[in-house]
């Protein structure tokens, strides 16, 4: 049976083949962005605020299984390039029932030292109640979180995206519907939104299961895990970019939080979650393009065929450049709209994210393309190049932007620390693509 990866790669072709994976990533950043929502309105800006004090706790969830998930991708992948699908069956069998492991041991960590936790991440009095209840029975759905976020690219990876993203609407939709059921008619509060997101995640998790264990027409199947160390190690390590990006995350999203309550209070917090929950779906676009095309780039490579592999990097970077100032102009003429869904115009809280979007979203001139570039490494099978592009872009350069521009500047430097790093990211970015260039086939001659 052909694989959907062996067709002819034109512009069109890439468009079609990544989109179920950017519709996904999209619906997927819609599960925070409507909790933040359905929560602001139907419980109270507290308890919005309470889950971007919280998110770090989640970004260690995502982190895990992003990490899983494309390292093992890549692997998988250039097995079926080369032949060997019982080898890309052993891989991917191993590295699940070790998620699954990882999962549980992880949840009950995080249950066992919540209070404490939420109390590090910088909750006060009033926002801790709220920041427990969401976390903790979130927390009880982590095993199958993991497998979630593995499946939307391993399934990819299987040569099935419109599937991917069928499932992903399938958990976003619940989602929705859940949410509103849970804290507008039950009245659950803040716990019905983790309870909605939860048995959102487990539907393609479960599913995702199924498929790969029943189906024996897939690209490659669950079998009887076999230990592979070496193997798992080499995925770890492969999605390792992925990692420190999430993880990184977590502790910029930590910083925005503390220096915006220095500076302003509460409401510089909630006005920097609006910032970072739009965030969520606009960068969607870009990483879930990423996402797609890593896995055509890692069958190529194991094909060996070095004219697709050139063709794949020349229009992905002419589409992460177009893209990217399209958000950045969309940022600057729909922020008043965008902010207004999650806080009533003329408030303090939306006038101060208006102003921010304006100017965080100039980053995104720059972002689509670093997100490729550390993609692109994933897919060739260097993690470490691609998690230290990762590693400096979201924790180093915007951390370290973050507290200088804060500095200097106070509530200004917050919002321009992104599109600076941003900027620095993409000078390393391009220092890389061309310092490799002659490493792998997308700079070399056909």
């Amino acid at each position: 049976m052909k694989n959907a990866m062996d067709d002819k790669i034109t512009l069109g072709f890439l468009l079609r083949f990544t989109l179920p994976s950017i519709v996904m990533m999209i619906v997927l950043s819609m599960y925070s962005v409507v909790d933040g929502m359905l929560v602001s309105h139907l419980v109270s800006t507290q308890a919005f605020s309470a889950i971007n004090v919280v998110y770090p706790i989640m970004g260690v969830i995502v982190a895990l299984g992003t990490m899983f998930g494309t390292g093992t991708t890549a692997l998988v992948s250039r097995k079926l390039g080369s032949g060997d699908q019982q080898g890309a069956n052993n891989i991917f069998s191993f590295v699940i029932a070790v998620t699954i492991v990882i999962g549980i041991v992880t949840a009950a960590l995080i249950l066992l030292f919540l209070r404490p936790l939420i109390g590090l991440l910088g909750a006060n009095e009033a926002l801790f109640p709220y920041c427990y209840g969401y976390a903790m029975p979130l927390a009880c759905f982590l095993p199958l979180s993991l497998l979630q976020i593995q499946f939307q690219s391993l399934i990819v990876a299987a040569g099935k995206p419109q599937l991917g993203l069928l499932l992903t609407v399938a958990g976003g939709v619940a989602n929705i519907v859940l949410d509103i059921l849970f804290m507008g008619v039950f009245h659950w509060g803040i716990s019905g939104a983790a309870i909605a997101t939860g048995i959102g995640f487990c539907i393609p998790a479960i599913f995702g299961l199924c498929y790969f264990r029943w189906n024996t027409k897939a690209a490659f199947r669950l079998v009887r895990p076999v230990c592979d160390w070496k193997q798992l190690l080499h995925a770890a390590t492969n999605g390792a970019s992925e990692m420190v990006s999430y993880l990184s995350e977590s502790v910029t999203t930590f910083l925005f939080n503390i220096t915006m309550m220095r500076l302003v209070g509460q409401d510089g917090v909630a006005a920097v979650a609006i910032v970072l929950y739009l965030d969520f779906v606009l960068v969607a676009i870009s990483l879930g393009y990423a996402m797609g095309v890593a896995p055509l780039i890692s069958y190529n490579y194991g094909k060996g065929d070095k004219a697709n592999i050139q063709k794949i990097f020349r229009i992905s970077l002419c589409l992460c450049a177009g893209v990217g100032v399209c958000m950045t102009a969309g940022t600057r003429i729909f922020g008043g709209w965008l902010a207004q869904i999650f806080a009533p115009a003329g408030t303090i809280v939306f006038d101060m994210a208006v102003a921010g979007l304006g100017l965080y979203g100039l980053g995104y001139l720059c972002k689509g393309c670093n997100l490729f570039a550390s993609a692109l490494f994933t897919a060739f099978g260097n993690g470490r190049i691609s998690a230290m592009l990762s590693f400096l872009r979201t924790l180093v350069f915007l951390s370290g932007c973050i507290l200088c521009m804060s500095a200097l500047f106070g509530v200004t430097g917050v919002w321009c620390a992104a599109p600076l790093a941003e900027t620095l990211a993409l000078c390393v970015s391009v220092t890389c693509m061309v310092r490799f260039r002659k490493v792998y086939p997308y700079g070399t001659a056909s």
